[in-house]
């Protein structure tokens, strides 16, 4: 069993070190960024939020991930899967990593939808 070297062990706590500063710096910005209908906007109120409130910020990265991330990802698996089948290889790991994403992206316009409406729509 080989050991870990001095020099690595050093290597990686600065690393770790340089991403936790680089997290602390920019907490703030994603704690002011808001929601104003269709686009985002920094250091200013939301009806019902205040600039230093994280909700717009949550919502944000809802709609990124449901709108952009899932899908981008889910077209990218099933252009692996097409690959993959006509190589000759197995296609469905790709074709339920699709699946999986466009699940996600349901699921995050859901959760979006219940956000906006609150309990207006519970009946």
């Amino acid at each position: 069993m080989k050991l870990l070297s001095w020099g690595a062990t050093r290597r990686r706590l600065a690393l770790l070190y340089l991403l936790a500063i680089v997290s602390l710096q920019l907490s703030p910005l994603m704690s002011y960024a808001q929601n104003l209908g269709q686009q985002p906007a920094t250091g200013q109120a939301v009806q019902g939020q205040t600039a230093a409130q994280p909700e717009g910020t949550v919502l944000n990265l809802v709609n990124w991930v449901g709108n952009v991330i899932a899908p981008v990802g889910a077209a990218l698996a099933v252009v692996m899967a097409v690959v993959a089948y006509s190589q000759g290889r197995g296609a469905m790991r790709w074709a339920v990593t699709a699946g999986g994403l466009l699940v996600v992206s349901g699921l995050t316009r859901l959760i979006e939808f219940w956000i906006q409406n609150g309990t207006a729509g519970v009946h």
